[in-house]
């Protein structure tokens, strides 16, 4: 199963000749799951070939221009285009006055429906799930209410030894039950255990998106051995003041909290223009050695 992230944009605050505002696809078998819509989002999905018609689901984190200002150019295009299946957005509530607002102002019916899904302060909880994944949000730390997502694959059933089926005589509906973990009776009257004749599944991969906020140690309630961590770095060390005072993370902080989470890979982004990226990596991989810088355009399989 394909499952990994595209970075759409890597910048904080303000979008660069190379670098758009917060958005990323996370990509499961070909179905996307958008997370957050900075400027130019729709114009990076169509330059990077994502299914752009097949988006049902958007995350947004918290309403800061540079996490939504790509969503009210998004909905209108769907809408241009004809758009008839309904969309969710699992956002702070604030946001549906925002996008009703505007579109009521412009007298512009978007001809399908948005289903504003509010997310709520009170620790984990489950927003979403389908075949595919269980999606969990999370409260961060920052300016405003803002929320952190965790991506979990549904776990899979258990995998049936081959030889078993044949040695057994096992029929279809047996084979079924076994591979749910249900044990079964064959026909001579004999008790066959699911765990004799078949293996364990691979375990579920996990992908953590920890938008805007200061280092949340909680993370480890729910993220521990994480696959993949993306964590916002917008500042260096040496304006940590500065990051404390607006709510935000330092390259370092980013790396100490991968590092505690025996997180196996970590991305970094959000990155403020003051600095060369190239300088808050290196900063970074004093302490994670293998983090990875987010481009736009990079995709990471988890």
């Amino acid at each position: 199963m394909s499952f990994s992230v595209r970075i759409l944009g890597s910048s904080s605050a303000l979008p660069t000749v190379k670098r758009q505002t917060s958005a990323q696809v996370v990509l499961y078998n070909g179905t996307p799951y958008l997370v957050d819509c900075g400027e130019a989002t729709q114009i990076r999905m169509r330059e990077y070939s994502l299914p752009f018609g097949r988006l049902r689901n958007i995350f947004i984190s918290h309403i800061h221009g540079d996490h939504i200002f790509g969503l009210f150019g998004l909905l209108s295009t769907f809408s241009m285009l004809g758009r008839k299946t309904e969309l969710n957005i699992y956002c702070p509530e604030k946001l549906e006055e925002i996008c009703t607002s505007l579109f009521a102002s412009l007298n512009h019916d978007l001809g399908f429906k948005v289903n504003y899904k509010y997310l709520q302060p009170d620790g984990y909880q489950l927003i979403h799930s389908d075949k595919n994944l269980k999606i969990y949000s999370f409260p961060l730390v920052h300016t405003k209410p803002t929320w952190g997502f965790l991506f979990r694959e549904v776990e899979k059933e258990r995998n049936i030894i081959r030889e078993c089926i044949e040695e057994y005589g096992l029929s279809i509906a047996q084979i079924v039950s076994l591979k749910r973990g249900e044990d079964v009776i064959l026909d001579n009257g004999k008790l066959l255990k699911s765990d004799e004749v078949t293996k364990l599944p691979p375990s579920p991969k996990t992908y953590v998106y920890c938008s805007d906020t200061l280092p949340l140690k909680r993370l480890s309630d729910f993220a521990q051995n994480v696959d993949l961590l993306y964590h916002e770095a917008t500042f260096m060390a040496k304006d940590a003041e500065l990051a404390k005072l607006t709510c935000h993370t330092t390259a370092i902080q980013a790396a100490e909290l991968a590092k505690s989470l025996s997180a196996k890979k970590l991305i970094l982004g959000h990155f403020s223009t003051r600095y060369p990226s190239l300088d808050i990596m290196s900063e970074a991989r004093t302490i994670f050695p293998d983090a990875i810088e987010a481009r736009d355009g990079l995709e990471i399989e988890i």
